[in-house]
């Protein structure tokens, strides 16, 4: 029996408070939380693995309604009015989704193995190369392509951002993307030259094709980023992807133009 990543789940929690607070929730988001309940009682159960099947199926559909806001009952409340941080800047707002959190809170309760907990030596290392690696790749690659220039700034809105970026964005998307996809394809593949390679990949690539709305150069930069994240979790595990994630971000947010230049 694998032990609760309670601590996760605490800053979870923080974040949703805080979610709760700027917006609300109707009668019809019980649903998806019911949807999400049945597919992590069939997750957990050991009897029969088709219906473990199923039941990360059903969570798969469900994480992409959530995250594509498609699901009913979520008002998420609006944290930032449109607004450009820089003259060069496009503009940015940012809403504090109740939604999307669902999706860590069904990953740390149904499937704790994604935390792949290391010694914190070997996190905070990990997660200090990988941030120092990525920064360097994503954030100048990103110069270089001329979707960021130098930028230093510090708006007063920049701590909500950071308490949302960190609890509702960052956590959430490195336990379904390194925790969930990397470290699932890592066990399927375990008997394979290269599995966990082959898993750091694919999630990267996953990742990237998740930001294809925003043009190819993000896709390829946040393709690069996914890499660095994913050297994280692998030697780090969770925390050390959260940290190398969150990290990169607010390097971002705090030093270059955010989020991108405007055409």
């Amino acid at each position: 029996m694998l032990a609760m990543p309670w601590l996760y789940l605490a800053l979870l929690s923080i974040g949703y408070v805080l979610a709760l607070s700027y917006g609300q929730l109707g009668v019809l988001a019980g649903l998806s939380v019911a949807m999400l309940l049945l597919a992590g009682f069939a997750v957990r159960q050991q009897r029969n693995p088709w219906v473990r099947y199923l039941g990360h199926g059903l969570f798969v559909v469900l994480a992409l309604g959530l995250a594509m806001h498609w699901l009913p009952g979520f008002y998420n409340g609006r944290g930032i009015a449109p607004q450009r941080f820089t003259d060069d800047a496009v503009p940015f707002s940012m809403y504090l989704n109740q939604d999307k959190p669902l999706i860590g809170f069904w990953l740390l309760l149904a499937c704790p193995w994604i935390v792949a907990r290391r010694s914190l030596r070997l996190s905070i290392y990990a997660a200090a190369m990988a941030l120092t690696l990525t920064a360097i790749a994503a954030l100048g690659g990103a110069a270089l392509l001329g979707v960021i220039s130098w930028a230093p700034k510090w708006p007063e809105q920049a701590w909500l951002w950071v308490l949302n970026n960190l609890l509702l964005v960052t956590l959430v998307e490195e336990a379904l993307f390194r925790g969930y996809i990397q470290g699932g394809l890592s066990r399927r593949f375990s008997q394979l030259p290269y599995g966990e390679n082959l898993a750091l990949l694919l999630a990267a690539l996953l990742f990237g094709l998740v930001h294809l709305g925003a043009g190819w150069q993000w896709t390829l930069l946040a393709t690069i980023a996914g890499l660095g994240y994913g050297l994280a979790y692998r030697f780090g595990g969770l925390g050390a992807a959260i940290v190398t994630h969150f990290g990169l971000n607010l390097l971002h947010f705090g030093l270059f133009t955010y989020p991108m230049l405007a055409g």
